[in-house]
């Protein structure tokens, strides 16, 4: 009987660089993998909502090392959607023989990939539940400058994530009123003693990347 081949369910794999984050501005190869538990109404990567394709991990791993002849990268950054509602431990096993590390943008409700190098989580309105997993493996949270955010969201995450890793405000587009608020934030943030919060922007948008 022929065994059928592992495959994720992607919408895209292209080069670019890290927009956010500890890693903002290094050049990097992304795996958007489709679907999503939470579809937030201030996402701007909808078109993941998808089913997406049912593409083998051998072929996203050669997919990744042909975009990496014409744009050298040493990580391999997997989102979304939400990559870890499937299955990514063969893909990151596989991306690791070819050399690469890999980062896992997620937004925090399935247990951690144990075999990836970095998490970053990203917890979601209206309660911003993070598996207790996180609390061990992550090495940076961002939370999203929307609408709903505020001083308690920042408490939460405060409280949750281990003082170490950072908390980005991140906001929702680079519109002035966003930018704004996250000022806003990070000023009553300070004032209430949470430490280690800290301002982040879109700089691929800045670059007019992808």
């Amino acid at each position: 009987m022929t065994r059928r081949p592992l495959t994720l369910k992607t919408i895209e794999i292209f080069a670019s660089v890290q927009g956010e984050g500890l890693r903002q501005g290094e050049p990097t190869i992304f795996v958007r993998l489709a679907g999503c538990n939470l579809r937030c109404g201030f996402c701007d990567t909808k078109r993941a909502w998808g089913e997406g394709r049912e593409t083998p991990v051998v072929k996203i791993a050669e997919t990744v090392g042909r975009l990496r002849r014409d744009h050298p990268a040493a990580w391999v950054c997997l989102t979304g959607g939400e990559p870890l509602a499937q299955n990514v431990r063969p893909l990151v096993l596989r991306l690791h023989d070819d050399g690469f590390m890999v980062q896992v943008e997620t937004n925090g409700t399935f247990p951690p990939a144990a075999c990836a190098d970095w998490h970053t989580v990203s917890p979601k309105p209206p309660d911003y539940a993070v598996h207790p997993g996180f609390r061990r493996t992550a090495r940076e949270a961002k939370l999203v400058v929307c609408g709903s955010l505020d001083l308690d969201a920042i408490r939460t995450a405060r409280a949750f994530f281990p003082r170490p890793v950072p908390i980005f405000l991140q906001p929702r587009s680079n519109a002035r009123g966003s930018l704004a608020k996250a000022v806003r934030l990070l000023e009553a943030a300070a004032r209430a003693g949470l430490e280690n919060v800290r301002l982040s922007v879109q700089l691929h948008k800045v670059y007019g990347l992808r």
